[in-house]
């Protein structure tokens, strides 16, 4: 099935989440039109270049062999059209040959590069990650002769983390990083699941890579960041010797074919000090923090992918007499349209939280005060791992719903149903479980200012509710909203007043309600805006984003209370029950 970049979708929703706005204020040479012009350009290259390649990748994939990794079929010619395009450098400092649009561009775009081709998206993915880490803790060395090359896409960045015994726990990391004599460090070690951390796409390969010192505490505290490069960078920017560390093998997984996730070997490689000794978490986080948000938006892109495949499927596939279409395509039978406009809003409402965080990204560096930056930058700390894990778990549903539209053909191979499925469930594993967002946003987010960021964002959404209730075609969404607005508030005042076990046993259930909550909000503004335009009665598509809205309201936000309501039930089960009682 040909892939079809959402670009009237994408456009649509950046107008909704204060993107016009944004640049009205921020980005002067930024407008409607030129917005429209990169989305269309992007839409355009993921369709026919990137897309073609994904089916490739996932049935021949990147290989391993004698030590070096070779990226999937035709992906590294791939690459060197997506860095020749520019698309590597949307939002950078254009001080490091970036482009300097926005954060929301950004987010966009690799919306469409996630749909078209994941396993492909993840390259730059973390090259976009190391390229803030470096430009907020680098070095001038570092930033003189690193970082632009990163920002062009010459060079890709990998993110070094997990170690077989330290996942999430990363105080249990045992790589060390040992001073030179020479004023660098050589780092020795083993590091699992690197993403793309060795390839042939691209000349050089910038490994950020987490570390104990020989004199360093115990713990998270005695942790700091190094870069290590594939190839030495010498002082004049050129490309020496290969450095002393290796992929041992690439794994062997469920989807993502065409990404080589690698076993990487480090036997005193050379290493440069990113930031301060002992800091090396906060770090590292920086890149975290931009990966989480990124796959946030790859769970709305193997949806969309996913849709895409199924709308198209139900209006060819005949079976049966259907209910609403005369010529037969399943399309028409009632079920099959519910789930496919509920993927749909889902994927609207997922698409809309990923696009404001990034809108929040941008007015934290740029708004006027500093009382406007700081109340952005929390907002966007509150709705990160909500857009991390609520969007990434709806990319596993909305792809398992493509399954089942195909019915038995979405269960075989060849359709490509099965792949985006299989892709898709990575997505709410890395960058942080989707249980540990959760954690973070019950035990972090939910009460910075004694719950208040919480509590302003629930009051927006109530505006948006009361709204919604004046006009006659959506006071059923207002009623609904206002309903879940409540709930939410309700589960929050909950669990600001029991914190600790209480608290982490309901912590996913509420991410769950945070997001439903706030997607409904999100397709509710649609539905508005959509409604305001001259041609709503005669557009189609405007007239979809109410029924969207609507349809969310009745079969997502009515359950709203009933998910406040049961955080509190079970916990005590939780914690009685030994594994002993759930074995058989």
């Amino acid at each position: 099935m040909t892939f079809r970049a959402p670009v009237r979708d994408l456009a649509f929703a950046l107008s909704t989440v204060g993107h016009d706005a944004l640049i009205a204020r921020a980005y002067p040479d930024l407008d409607a039109d030129t917005v429209a012009a990169v989305l269309e350009a992007a839409g355009s290259f993921t369709a026919e270049v990137l897309a073609p390649l994904n089916r490739k990748g996932d049935t021949e994939g990147a290989t391993y062999q004698n030590g070096k990794v070779t990226a999937a079929p035709g992906f590294a010619d791939a690459y060197r059209q997506f860095v020749e395009g520019g698309w590597n450098s949307l939002s950078a400092d254009p001080e490091h040959g970036g482009q300097g649009l926005s954060k929301a561009m950004e987010l966009a775009v690799f919306e469409m590069v996630h749909a078209a081709n994941m396993a492909f998206g993840l390259c730059p993915m973390l090259t976009q990650g190391a390229i803030e880490a470096l430009d907020l803790h680098g070095t001038e060395r570092q930033k003189r002769l690193v970082l632009p090359r990163l920002v062009s896409g010459e060079w890709t960045g990998a993110m070094c983390l997990t170690e077989p015994q330290a996942g999430s726990d990363l105080a249990a990391l045992t790589s060390m990083a040992r001073p030179d004599g020479k004023g660098g460090w050589l780092l020795s070690g083993q590091k699992i699941f690197i993403t793309w951390g060795d390839h042939d796409a691209a000349e050089n390969i910038c490994h950020l890579v987490i570390a104990r010192t020989p004199d360093a505490p115990p713990g998270v505290k005695g942790i700091s960041l190094f870069l290590a490069s594939k190839f030495e960078v010498k002082d004049d920017g050129s490309l020496g010797p290969r450095n002393s560390f290796r992929p041992a093998s690439i794994e062997h997984k469920l989807g993502i074919h065409g990404s080589p996730t690698c076993v990487m070997l480090y036997e005193d490689a050379q290493a440069e000090l990113v930031g301060e000794l002992g800091q090396g978490l906060p770090h590292m986080f920086v890149m975290m923090n931009a990966a989480r948000l990124q796959v946030g938006v790859q769970g709305v892109a193997i949806a969309e992918r996913a849709f895409q495949q199924a709308l198209a499927f139900s209006q060819e596939r005949k079976q049966g007499r259907t209910a609403w279409e005369a010529g037969g395509a399943i399309y028409g039978h009632p079920d099959v349209r519910r789930m496919l406009m509920l993927m749909k809003a889902k994927i609207e409402a997922a698409r809309a939280i990923c696009l404001t965080t990034g809108v929040l990204s941008d007015l934290g560096r740029l708004a006027e005060t500093e009382d406007e930056r700081d109340a952005a930058k929390a907002r966007q700390e509150l709705l990160t791992p909500i857009a991390k894990a609520w969007s990434t778990d709806i990319g596993v549903e909305v792809a398992s719903l493509g399954v089942q539209v195909h019915g038995g053909m979405g269960y075989i191979e060849e359709t490509g149903a099965a792949q985006h499925y299989r892709d898709a469930r990575i997505a709410p594993i890395y960058e942080g479980a989707n249980g540990i967002q959760a954690i973070d946003l019950v035990g972090r987010k939910v009460g910075m200012a004694d719950g208040a960021v919480m509590r302003a964002l629930c009051g927006e959404l109530a505006l948006t509710a009361e709204s919604l209730s004046e006009i006659p075609d959506l006071a059923s969404v207002g009623r609904r909203l206002a309903v879940g607005v409540a709930a939410l508030e309700r589960a929050t005042d909950w669990l600001l007043a029991n914190r600790g076990a209480a608290s982490l046993a309901a912590a996913t259930p509420y991410l769950k309600l945070a997001g439903d909550v706030i997607g409904g909000a999100m397709l509710g503004r649609q539905a508005l805006a959509a409604a305001a335009e001259p041609r709503f009665d005669s557009d189609p598509w405007l007239q979809g984003k109410a029924a969207l809205a609507r349809l969310f309201a009745s079969q997502v936000l009515a359950q709203a209370p009933g998910l406040a309501d049961g955080l509190t039930e079970g916990v005590d089960d939780l914690e009685a029950t030994p594994a002993a009682a759930l074995a058989s």
